[in-house]
């Protein structure tokens, strides 16, 4: 399936879920300057207007701003959810039962990270005959046996040898 081409947002689609609050107003005494002319300053006796340039006092922090106010949001009732395209089956799609097969592979490449060296990749089949792969399995299995058995009596035989050289 594919978003169908054709469909479009309506028009009175509203898309965000949250809005401002219409009750909410900015406080008559919200104080928006951050900085104000520090009163308590005084020019200095020994300020020259012509050398100097005309005397301005210095600002302070205003110890009454509050921050910048923003209106408080709220959950929007006409919000409809997140618009998507209503989805229509791609006209381009053909099914091909046969699109994994091929008349020679040539190779298969694995991209392995090991920790353990020494690993072999000796049983890989790729067939598209539930027959052959039945006798590939039975023929495995019977070999992981074998290869199971001798390597517990290795692991028995190397045990022992550990255990008799331990003082």
């Amino acid at each position: 399936e594919i978003k169908d081409p054709e469909d479009k947002k309506p028009s009175d689609w509203v898309d965000a879920s949250m809005m401002d609050d219409p009750e909410d107003k900015k406080p008559e005494d919200w104080v928006t300057e951050k900085r104000i002319v520090d009163s308590a300053a005084k020019k200095p006796d020994d300020w020259d207007d012509e050398e100097d340039g005309e005397w301005e006092a210095p600002m302070i922090d205003n110890p009454e701003y509050k921050g910048d106010w923003t209106v408080k949001k709220i959950s929007n009732p006409a919000y409809k959810g997140v618009w998507e395209a209503k989805k229509i089956a791609n006209p381009e799609y053909v099914d091909d039962d046969e699109l994994y097969k091929f008349a020679d592979f040539g190779f298969i490449g694995f991209d392995l990270w090991q920790v353990k060296g020494g690993t072999i990749f000796d049983n890989v089949i790729i067939t598209d005959e539930v027959a052959e792969a039945d006798k590939f399995l039975a023929k495995w299995k019977s070999l992981s046996e074998v290869e199971k058995t001798k390597k517990k009596e290795e692991d028995d035989k190397k045990a022992e040898e550990a255990k008799a050289s331990a003082p």
